[in-house]
């Protein structure tokens, strides 16, 4: 019989500041959500893998989870950026698929540092440093300046993302902001790189958020749950090299982007295309970044991504959903765990338990996407069974 993976339980921390927890502290509590969610303790689990990128400790895994118990089994971690927990998701897939493993825990975890990341982190060229690209909201801006020029696209656009997400935000107890703002309170916000202003702009927040991974009879056997299958969980890096201004001044280059291609091997492992995705969560690290995820994903052709957010049919009511959450506008990011924490979102969606986030239309499939430093992109497809 072919062995399937499925999401088996899902749990999340409240997004924000917590000075009171360490990260261990933050980690266990995911962890023990989604245990519970899936009706399992951790001595049923055979591997873990340990999601972080800023906390500079070699064995988060092992410090995050001794407490459950020594058990004996693989503890590893992993670092790819944004893109961390969709490596992670992809391995523990396969390992699923293939008989190897039957149960997995995979959590991710972050105590962001306060303010904008350090170019250290982000380059490994200091001729980018010395160019003064040595922030990620400088290259975001340059981005959406790019598409500004290419397709017409308007602050004005920026700022609707914004308001969508932020208004689901409020509908969110584990957002870090909870509070509906107007075109005029994101205008007013103070400019940190034209075009991008204070409020388009994800918080580095800290939280933790985790996720069983089983496969699909010890799951069904184990909770009463409707199944999630993981049909596609697929992480590239890009073909290019990790240096900003040149891709950005050439323009299109006629070659697929990360995006593009993530999409086009994620939609076939899930044997569906992207007219069938019933709700969505992408990386919004900031407002315009959403707009490119749209156009990528497939969505809507390259340059039309101001046209679906200004028809509404992105926002929870519309016809494609897509961060019913609040998305990193509205929960802050971190980064360890922002991949999971769509997961979480995606999996309350199609089981139906997202309560006033709901979607009006029963979803069959769910998708989230991150991108991040380096080139990394990460999507993971889930079906409803």
């Amino acid at each position: 019989m072919e062995k399937r993976a499925v999401i088996a339980g899902v749990g999340i921390t409240p997004f924000g500041s917590f000075p009171e927890k360490s990260f261990a502290d933050l980690s266990r509590d995911a962890i023990g959500m989604a245990l519970k969610d899936a009706n399992m303790s951790f001595k049923d689990i055979q591997m873990v893998i340990g999601v972080n990128s800023f906390l500079s400790k070699s064995t988060a895994g092992v410090m995050a989870t001794e407490s459950l118990g020594r058990m004996g089994i693989p503890i590893l971690d992993v670092d790819a950026a944004c893109a961390g927990a969709a490596s992670a998701l992809g391995m523990i897939k396969e390992l699923i698929e293939s008989g190897k493993r039957s149960n997995a825990l995979i959590f991710g975890v972050e105590k962001m540092p306060k303010g904008f990341m350090p170019p250290t982190v982000l380059y490994n060229n200091d001729w980018q440093v010395f160019m003064g690209l040595d922030q990620n909201p400088m290259y975001w801006a340059m981005m959406a300046r790019r598409h500004m020029h290419d397709y017409g696209t308007t602050v004005e656009d920026f700022v609707k993302v914004v308001i969508k997400n932020r208004a689901a935000g409020v509908l969110n107890a584990n957002a870090k902001f909870r509070k509906a703002v107007t075109m005029q309170d994101v205008m007013n916000s103070p400019l940190v790189v034209d075009p991008m202003r204070l409020f388009m702009i994800c918080a580095p927040v800290e939280g933790a958020s985790a996720a069983v991974v089983s496969e699909e009879s010890v799951a069904t056997r184990a909770s009463s749950k409707p199944l999630l299958r993981l049909a596609a969980a697929v992480h590239v890096v890009s073909m290019y090299p990790n240096t900003i201004a040149p891709s950005i001044c050439i323009g299109d280059s006629g070659n697929p982007t990360r995006h593009e291609l993530a999409a086009q091997r994620a939609y076939k492992q899930a044997g569906i295309s992207a007219a069938e995705v019933d709700v969505a969560e992408v990386q919004d690290t900031d407002a315009f970044c959403e707009i490119e995820a749209y156009e990528g994903l497939g969505f809507c052709k390259k340059g039309e991504g101001r046209s679906l957010v200004d028809s509404g049919e992105t926002a929870r009511t519309g016809s494609k959903p897509v961060n019913t959450d609040g998305g990193l506008l509205s929960k802050g990011e971190p980064v360890g765990a922002s991949h999971l924490g769509q997961i979480y979102e995606i999996a309350r969606q199609l089981r139906g338990e997202a309560e006033a986030r709901q979607v009006p239309k029963k979803p069959v499939f769910g998708l989230a996407h991150v991108s991040g430093a380096g080139g990394h992109c990460g999507i993971t497809i889930l079906e409803r069974v």
